[in-house]
């Protein structure tokens, strides 16, 4: 499960692909390789439309759709709150319209897990991509601790091939960083370790991982070193 071998596949293809059709392809085989029953990749771009491409059933996509469930969904709405990974356990399921929707999204076979990763763009643009899977709590803890970093790598892969499909998009945009971003790599670039970042911005370490790899793509940077000299460049950090 999940090898760096089916990693590598998955993201050569996703370098190959030239339509956004091949997307749909490709998160397929998401699915094989982390062990999960479902991934969707929903891309709002900076005209406002809705893009969908994943495993969930097709009359469960029309249902959303039809019934404007975007305007319900706690993980819509979870991730556009937060920038780092949702789980759907974490969500507030209290109100009603919520508990409705989660009941229909169970009847259609979604899963009663999901793992799911806010992602932002330039001009407006903002996606999720997500996991999900039909197992108990504890299993589904056990495959996020362990996939975790890699799943954020493989939606922030996705958005960045997403992205190239954007109409008029002007070649190598950047990115903006999050006010977290910003200071995760900030304290990194004055000497802090890790360890120090994580205490002074009162975080755990693994969610300073979560930051300074969605900086890291959205920077198009090889490595943590390289984010930090572009985003210095770039002036979108001041040591």
């Amino acid at each position: 499960m999940a090898s760096k071998a089916d990693l590598d596949r998955i993201l050569e293809a996703l370098d190959a692909t030239d339509m956004l059709d091949g997307l749909q392809q490709i998160i397929e085989q998401v699915c094989e390789v982390f062990g999960v029953d479902h991934a969707m990749y929903h891309w709002v771009d900076s005209a406002g439309d809705h893009y969908y491409f994943g495993t969930y059933p097709q009359d469960w996509v029309q249902r959303y759709q039809e019934r404007a469930y975007v305007r319900v969904d706690p993980v819509v709405v979870g991730c556009y709150q937060r920038f780092h990974p949702v789980d759907w356990k974490r969500l507030d399921w209290s109100p009603k319209p919520a508990r409705e929707f989660l009941k229909d999204a169970l009847e259609h076979g979604v899963g009663n897990q999901g793992y799911s990763i806010p992602i932002r763009g330039p001009n407006g643009q903002f996606a999720v991509f997500t996991v999900s899977h039909n197992c108990d709590d504890a299993t589904w803890e056990k495959l996020t601790e362990k996939f975790g970093r890699e799943l954020i790598l493989m939606g922030h892969y996705f958005n960045r091939k997403a992205l190239e499909f954007e109409p008029n998009r002007t070649p190598e945009q950047t990115q903006p960083l999050s006010p977290r971003e910003v200071d995760a790599l900030t304290l990194l670039a004055i000497g802090y370790s890790r360890a120090q970042v994580a205490q002074t911005l009162a975080i755990s370490e693994h969610t300073l991982r979560v930051y300074i790899e969605s900086a890291r793509f959205k920077l198009g940077a090889i490595n943590t070193t390289h984010a930090i000299a572009r985003a210095l460049s770039l002036g979108l950090i001041v040591v």
